[in-house]
């Protein structure tokens, strides 16, 4: 299961209720990419494929492709409000290995 933390959940709401956007749902997925060959997708989007899996917490949707579904399994989507970075925070158990940097990880 993924899970949405109450805090994640409170500032995905207020992007979305900026833009009008309170329909939408936050796509979370992963793709090739970064130095250690995947990264996260994490996109706002109006309404999810006809195969995703929807999970509804907090007052919040998000959106998961079934292919995805088994690298992203036991994943929590937080929140970090911090000196030097602010935004959605990614515990995901099924990492192996994350780059220096943050935005690449190895499954």
């Amino acid at each position: 299961m993924i899970t949405v933390t109450p805090e994640a959940a409170t500032h995905m709401r207020t992007m979305l209720e900026k833009k009008s956007w309170e329909t939408y749902g936050l796509r979370f997925g992963v793709r090739d990419g970064g130095c250690s060959g995947y990264s996260y997708i994490l996109e706002f989007q109006p309404s999810p494929t006809e195969s995703d899996t929807v999970i509804e917490q907090h007052g919040v949707r998000v959106f998961v492709d079934p292919e995805h579904q088994a690298h992203l399994e036991g994943s929590v989507i937080g929140w970090k409000d911090e000196i030097m970075e602010t935004g959605f925070d990614i515990d995901n158990p099924n990492v192996k290995r994350a780059c220096g940097c943050g935005s690449s990880f190895d499954l």
